[in-house]
């Protein structure tokens, strides 16, 4: 059988498009709109609380801590007063104790800034009072934003998280439906670790986007544009000195952003082929140990490795030169504050509290900005696996119904329902893997109900493609294949499948117990039934001996068991689908003499009232079908029943004479 099993390089990938890519996630994220919604809600509250926070901290100067104060200007000096309400007892007693302090003018007092170090403790703080008080119920209200802010930002992530953990749900299951439904060509030439990667990591990936990303960045934005609001109406002057350095910031960030995502691009393909050349060599370990293949091996996964770590530091590299930019141009900014906003302060233009504002503000101006570049990070690996998501959802080749014309061109049809199999039959086909490499040719040939037909010849043959054919893992490139007289691609492969059990030379079992295993697709048998499966197929030994029986669990492909009861087990697996059409596909090719004995009787019990289809290299289970086809190089060069084919003393008497010799 050939196949393009060797073909897995990944499909090169064109120039961004993050906002098409965001669009098609959209589907996904739509049934979670109102909590994705409400997310954002609570983002602009918490922004709203994060702009107070330095605005609150003016009120806390400029009221309360340094407080706007009567300047008065004499020929050489200028003077900032406190201005005090005499008529309190407490304040007068103040008064008079310090009478060289303080200046009265009727119910009000006044004292130099520089003369309150002269005062003593207490009189300091009950001429404060109030603004002792003020700074009280600031740090009240200081705290309090605190503590809700830190419970919107609590309830806001678990939101993201479970919104993030409901949309990647939809997304791998949608992923594992489309794989499995694709058909059997397209895991020739997609090797499993890639697509076990793209259900994981990537998915994976793609939920950072949606947990870290979406709801934060909205966050980031509007503290952007909060902060640029604020700083504007407090002093637009200053604020456009300090957004000087924007322009650089833009410039780096989208100059970095597109090496950013190249070096994503590449991690997520590396990825990839590290852990198919993983699996591989897992899988293939006997081989490779046995053909000493370790050095060579050890140099193939060196280069992709090597190749995975220098995607990786063109990625360090460019984060490690972006941050630091970042950081910069921000103390660039703040430094741009203190010297223009100091001499403004000094020429009595903004006050203090104001300044202090500024610089708060500014360094709060530049985190989102770097916490947008973190997010960017995340968001270019999330859709690099995004693009590579959809270029498997993309993949058309579903295993769709579609039927062959005597034109060649291929048309959808209407599936329709199948009833019970009477016939089979091949009319013409023709099938390739490999353009202009023809595995079979006009091959033809008729089946009734009942009947059993044995195909045999030399490997390469086309026998197994030929099952393949029949049971819809492929399409044939020309001809048809009939069942009742009606095209097997208009039978909707769930209905033509649910009639057919496939008996293969290597049976593959499943990480699940025996009596999973057997029942698989099958419909719920009684234990009695499937004591009488289990006899049929001439395997109630082999459970019988195993420490928990039918609840003995297998390993992965069922390699805990010996190839021949495997065998048995696939036979029971097919007796409990009670199907209308056996395929046997070389079923006894691996087994020992006294094992296929066993595998022979049960083979016997299955065919027993059904249409069978035997391949087969061993002739001597061809001998007890009613028709023989011989084939060679894709092509029928003899039909007919075994003495008929040996009168003829042609090709099928010369494997009959071979087998004898060996």
């Amino acid at each position: 059988m050939h196949t393009n099993a060797g073909i897995f390089e990944e499909k090169k990938l064109e120039k961004s498009y993050d906002i098409k890519l965001l669009w098609r996630i959209y589907p996904f994220v739509k049934p979670y709109r109102l909590l994705l919604t409400f997310s954002i809600i609570m983002a602009m509250a918490i922004t709203l609380l994060d702009l107070s926070l330095p605005y609150i901290t003016k009120i806390a100067i400029d009221r309360y801590i340094v407080p706007k104060a009567d300047v008065e200007t004499t020929h050489s000096t200028s003077a900032r007063y406190l201005t005090v309400d005499i008529s309190r007892q407490d304040i007068a007693g103040i008064v008079r104790r310090y009478p060289k302090s303080f200046t009265v003018s009727g119910s009000s007092g006044m004292i130099a800034y520089n003369q309150l170090d002269k005062l003593a403790p207490q009189d300091l703080k009950t001429l404060r009072q109030d603004d002792l008080s003020g700074i009280s119920l600031i740090a009240v209200i200081f705290l309090g934003i605190i503590v809700l802010d830190f419970i919107l930002n609590f309830s806001q992530q678990m939101i993201m998280e479970v919104t993030g953990q409901k949309i990647m749900h939809d997304f791998r299951m949608k992923l594992f439906t489309h794989i499995q439904d694709m058909p059997v060509s397209y895991f020739n030439q997609n090797p499993v670790a890639r697509l076990v990667t793209r259900a994981t990591s990537d998915v994976q990936n793609m939920q950072e986007m949606f947990t870290s990303i979406i709801a934060f960045v909205f966050k980031d934005m509007f503290l952007l544009g909060g902060i640029a609001i604020v700083l504007i109406n407090m002093n637009w002057r200053l604020a456009l000195t300090a957004f000087i350095v924007l322009p650089a910031v833009g410039y780096f960030s989208i100059h970095y952003s597109r090496q950013a995502r190249d070096a994503f691009r590449i991690i997520r393909t590396k990825t990839a082929e590290i852990n198919t050349h993983f699996s591989e060599t897992i899988t293939g370990m006997k081989v490779i140990q046995l053909f000493r293949q370790e050095a060579n091996n050890y140099q193939k996964f060196q280069k992709i490795n090597h190749e995975y770590f220098m995607a990786g530091m063109q990625q360090v590299h460019v984060f490690a030169l972006f941050m630091p930019v970042i950081e910069i141009l921000g103390i660039t900014a703040v430094a741009i504050i203190i010297y223009y906003g100091g001499i403004r302060v000094l020429s009595d233009q903004i006050t203090i509290g104001a300044l202090a504002a500024f610089i708060s503000y500014i360094k709060m101006f530049f985190r989102p900005i770097r916490d947008i570049a973190e997010k960017y990070n995340i968001l270019q690996n999330a859709m690099s696996s995004a693009e590579r998501l959809f270029q498997i959802l993309d993949n058309a080749e579903k295993d769709a119904p579609r039927i062959i014309h005597e034109t060649g061109l291929l048309a959808q049809v209407t599936e329709e329902p199948l009833s019970i199999i009477s016939s089979l039959e091949a009319k013409d086909i023709s099938f390739s893997y490999v353009k202009d490499e023809p595995v079979l040719k006009n091959v033809s040939f008729h089946v009734n109900a009942g009947d059993t037909l044995a195909i045999v010849g030399p490997t390469g043959s086309g026998k197994t493609t030929l099952m393949n054919l029949i049971t819809r893992f492929y399409s044939p490139d020309a001809g048809r294949i009939l069942i009742n007289g009606k095209d097997v691609q208009s039978i909707a492969s769930e209905q033509l499948r649910a009639r057919i059990a496939l008996v293969t030379q290597d049976p593959f079992l499943f990480s699940e117990t025996i009596r999973e295993n057997i029942l698989h697709g099958a419909k719920a048998l009684s234990e009695n039934e499937l004591e009488q499966v289990l006899d049929a197929a001439n395997c109630k030994d082999v459970v019988d001996k195993l420490p928990q029986g039918l609840d003995t669990l297998l390993s992965e492909g069922g390699a805990s068991i010996s190839s021949g009861e495997r065998q048995l087990i696939s036979i029971a697996r097919a007796f409990a689908r009670n199907p209308e059409l056996i395929i046997l596909d070389e079923a006894t090719s691996y087994i020992d003499s006294q094992t296929e004995q066993k595998i022979q009787k049960a083979l016997v019990n299955l065919m027993t009232g059904r249409t069978a289809i035997i391949i087969a290299h061993r002739l001597s289970t061809a001998r007890l079908a009613n028709q023989i086809l011989v084939m060679k190089k894709g092509r029928i060069i003899e039909s007919g029943t075994h003495e008929t084919l040996m009168t003829r003393k042609g090709f099928y008497y010369m494997l009959n004479q071979m087998e004898k010799i060996h």
